[in-house]
Formats: structure tokens, sequence, C-alpha cells
């Protein structure tokens, strides 16, 4: 395998991994801190990895176009190691919220520079899938390891995940030189630009970028990961009582699992875009509604249709003609500003509605993207 995709898969891995690691553990991370109360400290300690990833996504896509992909991905490595690290041995609540959005200001600038590097392969749908497949394990993986460990080591996941970042790390050191002083346009991935210009060009790129044909692919995949986000936000509730702890945390690993396997699948297959994407969105759809009364099957069929999905919208994006960070970066803007805006927006309706309806809703939301 060619090392620097080897490096991307392991960095999504660990990073992804890392990110969900938390998630089981928030309340009680919250409460190590004993100055710090309220019911809602373990969500900023949530929202605070996604702000992160929202801010910096799209200006470290546009820096990875004039400064080289690689590099950027090795600067992802080290941000994430660092924020492993400070977790795993403060208990200040603002040091670990600090850490939360470092880890996803690495998330930032790694996933515009690794999607911009596979798109420009020999075979991108193949590497896109792959890569999509590694990251959908190392969220399945950070949440699995979070619950399992958590009651030997609380934050023995996270401790986990840090680990692995290191041999990633060592690979960057015999690059060094290479990475930091490299001028190599095609070796580094970077762009020409004059210094006064990068940002200047990249705002009339993204003006190109956003027109009608182009705002169809950002929207749908806004809408699938606000989906997402909203079931994954409130299901917890919804079944509160219903649904045990591992039922619930295995039906929500099923998404995962699904994805790693639709996304490995279909990116081996010689398949138009727009048609990948449709029959993503379409399995998504039928598994936001099927969740409501079926949640084994209804997330399953969720994350099946989102690794189909992720990977008809990279493959569209990587078409589109902008530099590659650019316009990478403003395609994984959109996922995480789904992922993070959805959720608010329909906590503003759960005074109300039900959460039946609320979901009920959010999948009418999704069916109406197979309409663009």
């Amino acid at each position: 395998m060619n090392p620097n995709r080897l490096l991307i898969y392991g960095a999504a891995f660990a990073i992804m991994g890392l990110s969900n690691a938390v998630i089981p553990i928030l309340p009680e991370l919250a409460s190590l801190d004993h100055s710090a109360s309220g019911k809602l400290t373990p969500s900023l300690l949530f929202s605070a990895y996604f702000f992160g990833a929202l801010v910096t996504i799209l200006p470290f896509g546009i820096l990875a176009d004039r400064f080289g992909n690689l590099r950027f991905i090795g600067f992802s490595i080290i941000l994430t190691a660092i924020s492993g690290l400070t977790i795993l041995f403060s208990e200040n609540l603002w040091i670990i919220l600090t850490s939360r959005f470092i880890e996803g200001s690495a998330c930032g600038a790694f996933f515009p520079a690794a999607f911009a590097t596979l798109s420009k392969s020999k075979d991108p749908g193949r590497y896109i899938g792959e890569f999509t497949f590694f990251f959908n394990a190392g969220l399945a993986a950070g949440v699995l390891f979070s619950g399992l460990l958590a009651d030997t080591y609380l934050k023995g996941a996270i401790l986990v995940f840090t680990v692995i970042t290191f041999p990633l790390i060592l690979y960057l050191f015999p690059r060094h030189r290479k990475l930091t002083h490299s001028q190599n346009t095609e070796d580094s991935g970077s762009l020409p630009h004059p210094p006064g210009s990068l940002f200047r060009d990249s705002y009339n790129g993204i003006i190109k970028l956003l027109s009608f044909n182009n705002l169809k692919i950002w929207l749908s995949s806004f809408l699938l990961n606000g989906t997402i986000g909203v079931l994954i936000g409130y299901y917890p509730d919804y079944s509160l009582g219903t649904m045990t702890k591992t039922q619930l945390g295995s039906s929500i690993a099923s998404l995962y699992v699904c994805a790693m396997v639709t996304s490995l699948l279909i990116g081996r297959f010689r398949i138009k875009e727009k048609n990948i994407i449709r029959i993503g969105l379409t399995f998504s759809t039928l598994g936001a509604f099927f969740v409501i009364k079926y949640p084994f099957l209804g997330f399953s069929s969720l994350g099946g249709g989102s690794g189909i999905a992720l990977v008809g919208f990279a493959l569209a994006v990587a078409r589109m003609n902008s530099e590659r960070g650019l316009v990478m970066g403003l395609f994984t803007t959109t996922i995480y500003a789904g992922l993070s805006f959805a959720p608010i927006i329909a906590g503003l309706f759960t005074g109300f509605m039900s959460f039946e309806k609320i979901f009920i809703a959010n999948g009418c939301i999704l069916a109406a993207a197979l309409l663009l």
C-alpha cells in the first residue's frame, strides 16, 4: 500500500476514535472538575469538538492548497496527540474544553487534505471508500472501547487512541525535511499563490462553488448529516425506559458498522456519482423512518445509506473545477454544519413536539433531498 495512503487511513482511525471515545463518559468527565456543575456541561464538552472542526475546516482546506496536503495531515496528527494527552492528564473543565476544541481543529486540518489527496489518485472511488471505512471504524471503536474500559479506567479509550497517534508521528520524522522545505508542487499538493491573493482567490472560488447546481450537493450533504445528528443526539432520551444501554449502544454502533461495509463496497463499482448519491439517500431516508419503531434496522439502514452517499458526494465534489483543498473543505464543512446545527434546531421543537413527531419530520426533510 502507498505509504501516504496508509498514513491517511491510520490517522482517520485514530482521530475519529479519539473524538468518540469521550461520548459515553461525558457526564463523568464533566464531574471530574468539582467546581463545575450543571446539565449543560456535558453538552459543552460534546459541542466543543464540533465547533473546533466547523470553524477551521474551510480555512485549513484553503491553506492546504497553498502549503501542501501532507503537511496538514501531519499537523492534524500532532494536534490530535496533544489534545489526547491533555484530556488524559487534566481534570480541569476549561482545559478539557480547550482540548476538545483543539481536537476538532485537528479534524479540520485533516479531512480536506485527506479527501483532496485521495481524490487525485488513479482510483478515487475505491480509496475514498476505504477511507470512509477506516474513519467509521474509528468512530465505532471509540464508542465501544470507551464503554468497555470505563469501569476499569475512565479514560482508558482516550489512552488507547492517543497511543495510536505515536507511531503515526514517528512515521513523520524521516519526512520532516521534505514536509518543511519541499517546494515541489506535485509532491506537496500545493498550488502556487501570491501570499496576498490567497484568501481573495479562495473567496472568489467559494462564490463560484455556491452556484445553483453545486448547491444541491451542499444542501443534500447538510440534510443527511443533520438527520444523523438529530437521531444520535435525541434517541437516548426517546428510548429511555424501553431499551437497555447495551441495546441502545448496539443499535447506534450498527450505523457505523454498516457505513464501513457499504462505503468499502460501493467504491469498487463503476456507478455514476449521482446514482450513488440517490441510492445512499434512499436507504438513509428509509432508515430515518424505520428507526422510530425498529432501532437496529433503522440505524443500520441509515448508516449503510450514509456510507454510500458519502462516497458519492466526495466523488462529485472532486470533479468540481476548483482547488481540491478548498472544495473538500467546503464539502466537509457541510458535514459538520449538519451534525452541529440540526440537533440545535430540532431542540427548539422539543418543548411542544414529541420525539416521535420530530423524527418523522426529520425523515420527511431528508426525503426532500431526493428531489434535489
